[in-house]
């Protein structure tokens, strides 16, 4: 098992908050949110670290799959609103400066582009950005206490275009409306019913309904996954670039992956690619 230089942390709060850890265990890279008391609230330092970090697991091939999750009681209670409360008392800068709504923007689109698996692991309540964060993974498995709440439209902020095009395209119109407009706390049972959750379990089967799915995951052909989770991101924001998906789909057609896993087919074995 391969670990960064920094410490892998419990479910339980750490000795000192920190920006988010990298851990590596095979073929499994886990980033943990770790501020658990302050809900693992992030600052723009958490943001930068984050668009390290995602950049780190995608350049090692060895890595197939990433999850995201958090330390304590919750995932995320979302963007330091001290920082959103001075920059909305603040002069108006060049937009050029960029905002905190577009620092957020670019790191879910980085996770949502990244070239691995994801899999958003809500160990608690999630708000503001950070259901954006979890919106942009693959898949979100979440605690059957789990709770959602979008507060834009109480707080004033008509939030960035980006995270809105995700919950149009992901959750549908309707959903989209609901969750921005009315600011209404979601629990467990309904985000899985919208589709916000593709798995609801009990926290002590948590891990376990994770561990699966990361498993399939990281055991399926990397290259595949990655070309047809890009057509399917592009598909959904309406930007199929349809000539280099179809160059990828002819060129699997001729690719080792093809060739090891039809050969595991027919000798009834798992594939190793």
């Amino acid at each position: 098992m391969e670990k960064n230089n920094m410490s892998e942390t419990t479910e339980t709060a750490s000795d000192q908050a920190s920006p988010p850890i990298l851990s590596i265990d095979g073929p499994r890279a886990t980033i943990r949110l770790n501020r658990p008391q302050k809900l693992n609230r992030l600052s723009q330092l958490d943001l930068d670290t984050l668009v390290q970090l995602f950049d780190r697991v995608e350049a090692n091939r060895a890595i197939r799959v990433l999850v995201l999750t958090g330390t304590g009681r919750a995932f995320s209670a979302g963007f330091d609103l001290n920082a959103i409360s001075e920059r909305a008392a603040s002069a108006p800068k060049p937009v050029a400066e960029g905002s905190s709504g577009s620092a957020f923007e670019a790191v879910a689109n980085r996770l949502e582009d990244l070239a691995l698996p994801t899999i958003c692991r809500l160990n608690g309540g999630v708000y503001g950005g950070s259901t954006d964060l979890a919106l942009a993974c693959d898949f979100r498995v979440g605690v059957d206490t789990c709770e959602m709440f979008m507060p834009a439209a109480r707080l004033g902020l008509h939030y960035y275009k980006g995270g809105i095009k995700r919950y149009v395209s992901r959750l549908g119109v309707d959903n989209a409306k609901r969750l921005f407009l009315t600011a209404q706390k979601l629990e467990a049972s309904e985000l899985l019913r919208i589709g916000y959750l593709t798995a609801m379990v009990p926290a002590e089967a948590l891990d376990e309904e994770v561990d699966k799915l990361a498993m399939v995951l990281a055991g399926n052909a990397p290259i595949a996954m990655r070309g047809m989770k890009q057509a399917i991101n592009e598909f959904a924001r309406g930007e199929l670039d349809e000539a280099a998906a179809d160059q990828r789909a002819r060129d699997s057609m001729r690719g080792d992956e093809i060739k090891e896993g039809t050969k595991a087919f027919a000798e009834k074995r798992a594939p190793r690619f």
